[in-house]
């Protein structure tokens, strides 16, 4: 019982606080004396903090405000992609303390060695972690494929050519450990660091070489009988179509995703500089591309029917000139059936979505579970 009410306090901190105790009780249903109780155990803990009086209402003196403390816990989200690897350390009030990218080409690496050079990058920001006097809860590793909810195993991601790879026995950090899937923590870090519940349900559609897409409905991740939804980049545009490196042909990834959009030595930055020049190549790279992720997306909404689309990934800076043939074609194909066509806006939480939504993920389940670091306090794990 002591177990769930201290969750029960947390989350309604996490939710709406600062709040004074006696809000808390009103908002948990628990006695103002349970609820002192179990304030002073998250203080002691490090997980809540006091942080001033405060007029609770019109009712009597001023109390003082309790609100989740960012000075202890943290969680670190690590993303192994194709071309970069990531990590971003964030703290129990979701405030984004570390983040790191390094450019690597993963696809010429055995998984092994990648995952080295990830347990490298994960050892500097524990480091950091340290310095900063912050203890790690856990890690949460985002990878471009499909995970296998049962053994933690990326079960193909076919842009990295890795088949069962089991990433957290090879990374071996000092802390528990979890994989899952890139799309799908990207759209947990758009709902809890970017634009959040005001987006109602939700597609994330993450743009990088390959193309993956989260669902959220109702503040949850849709993940499918089998955890395998959301692979948008595979879904057929043109049956005739170039092969993929899933096995099919005319998936949207040979269309849309960077190795189509990008010519040869060009990057990213080379085409929204051309872009903005009006280069009548590039603009028509990304109509083409637009085109083909709207048909896509024709198919996402007929099935899920959601209020949002998200672009992220490289969808973001290339937002003006992709969305708009996307947009069209998505009301080309459905202002019939369709009474109102999903908006489709950016990305607020920018590429740093998939490991941003990894640490979330650690967060929550401080969050819903904080008893382990009252019990037993963190200690900073040693690198």
């Amino acid at each position: 019982m002591r177990a769930g009410n201290l969750a029960l306090v947390l989350g309604e901190l996490d939710r709406h606080g600062p709040l004074t105790r006696a809000a808390l009780a009103d908002g948990t249903g628990l006695t103002k004396t349970t609820v002192s109780k179990l304030v002073g155990d998250l203080i002691d803990a490090g997980l809540a903090v006091e942080s001033g009086a405060v007029r609770d209402g019109e009712r009597g003196r001023p109390g003082t405000a309790v609100r989740l403390s960012g000075h202890r816990v943290a969680a670190l989200g690590l993303e192994i992609n194709v071309d970069y690897l990531a990590a971003c350390l964030v703290d129990l009030t979701r405030e984004i303390r570390v983040t790191r990218t390094h450019p690597v080409d993963n696809r010429s690496l055995p998984p092994s060695e990648a995952i080295a050079l990830l347990r490298s990058l994960a050892t500097t920001v524990l480091t950091e972690a340290a310095t900063l006097g912050l203890t790690i809860a856990g890690a949460v590793v985002a990878l471009p494929g499909p995970v296998n909810p049962a053994t933690g195993a990326v079960h193909r991601a076919p842009n990295l050519g890795w088949h069962d790879v089991a990433v957290t026995d090879i990374l071996d950090l000092p802390l528990p450990v979890t994989v899952d899937n890139e799309a799908n923590l990207a759209a947990l870090g758009e709902l809890w660091f970017g634009h959040g519940p005001s987006l109602g349900d939700f597609l994330h559609v993450s743009g990088e070489i390959g193309i993956g897409a989260g669902l959220v409905v109702a503040g949850d991740l849709f993940r499918g009988a089998h955890g395998f939804a959301g692979e948008l980049g595979h879904v057929v545009v043109t049956p005739d179509g170039p092969p993929c490196r899933c096995g099919g042909s005319g998936c949207l990834e040979r269309y849309a995703g960077q190795d189509a959009l990008l010519s040869s030595g060009q990057t990213l930055s080379d085409l929204v500089t051309r872009l903005q020049a009006s280069d009548p190549e590039a603009v028509t790279a990304c109509t083409q591309a637009g085109t083909a992720l709207g048909i896509a997306l024709t198919t996402a909404v007929n099935l899920f029917d959601p209020d949002t689309i998200v672009l992220g990934g490289i969808y973001a800076p290339l937002f003006p000139w992709i969305s708009t043939p996307a947009a069209r074609t998505l009301h080309d194909r459905l202002n019939q059936m369709h009474p109102k066509v999903p908006t489709l806006i950016v990305s607020a939480a920018g590429t740093n979505a998939a490991p941003l939504g990894a640490a979330g993920s650690v967060i929550q389940q401080v969050i819903a579970d904080p008893m382990p670091h009252i019990e037993s306090p963190l200690t900073t794990p040693t690198p």
